[in-house]
């Protein structure tokens, strides 16, 4: 075995497999360059940082479980004049998830609520935070699931490790009086512990309607609008008005 070969053996077992797979051509540029023994211990180390890197963010955009593809430098905020890019860009320092802060897009259907949410999704992954993409109707599928098991704790456990919850689309359908009280369960155990994006067809006078209980809605508005950014968008439907210009 070479020396080179006893190396790059040496490296993978140190689990370093970046620096272990480009070895060869980061000691031909470093002897090409004359680059010092500490120049080239510290190419070797950013080049294994970088790919740790990457190898994260692709693993969180996977675990986020995002829809599709919805990018903020794609929204058209020409047809969306209720929320300006200023202040969706005075979001991406991210001091919102930092604070512990919720973010609330208020709209009626296809106003672009859900790109936005994504869209400052896939910006926090990109800056190193973790990412839960979820539809109000399969997380409280999801919940209800969990309690009959008996393992309702255990799944906010696991939703509370995510920097900020995702829930789109609260308020399309009635809920039943244990995913009320699930919900509430989920929305209490991240309450300034961790960040909600909520999207929502139904302003907060209107939550009483499809929690079908006052009692549950007041507790679960006051803990979501407190520390929080709330957007009211308007406008008729962009995807409605796409299939018209189409026809």
């Amino acid at each position: 075995m070479s020396q080179l070969d006893s190396a790059v053996k040496q490296l993978r077992s140190l689990s370093l497999t970046a620096a272990a797979s480009q070895l060869a051509t980061l000691v031909a540029k470093a002897e090409a360059n004359e680059i010092s023994y500490l120049g080239f211990v510290q190419s070797l180390a950013e080049h294994e940082l970088l790919q740790r890197n990457v190898n994260r963010i692709q693993r969180h955009f996977k675990q986020a479980q995002f829809p599709s593809e919805k990018r903020l430098d794609q929204f058209d905020y020409r047809h969306q004049t209720t929320v300006t890019k200023r202040q969706i860009s005075g979001l991406l320092d991210f001091s919102f998830i930092d604070e512990r802060q919720n973010l609330i897009f208020i709209g009626p259907p296809g106003v672009g609520k859900t790109h936005l949410a994504i869209g400052i999704g896939h910006e926090a992954i990109q800056a190193g935070y973790k990412v839960l993409f979820k539809s109000a109707l399969a997380l409280v599928e999801e919940l209800e699931l969990a309690e009959m098991k008996g393992e309702l704790k255990k799944r906010l456990t696991q939703l509370s490790k995510y920097d900020v919850l995702i829930i789109d689309e609260l308020g399309y359908l009635p809920m039943s009086r244990q995913s009320r009280y699930n919900l509430f369960q989920l929305i209490n155990s991240l309450y300034e512990y961790r960040s909600i994006i909520l999207t929502t067809n139904k302003d907060f006078t209107s939550w009483g309607e499809f929690f079908h209980d006052d009692n549950v809605a007041v507790p679960i508005i006051d803990r979501v609008i407190h520390h929080s950014h709330v957007f009211m968008l308007g406008g008729e439907s962009y995807r409605l008005k796409q299939k018209v210009n189409k026809t």
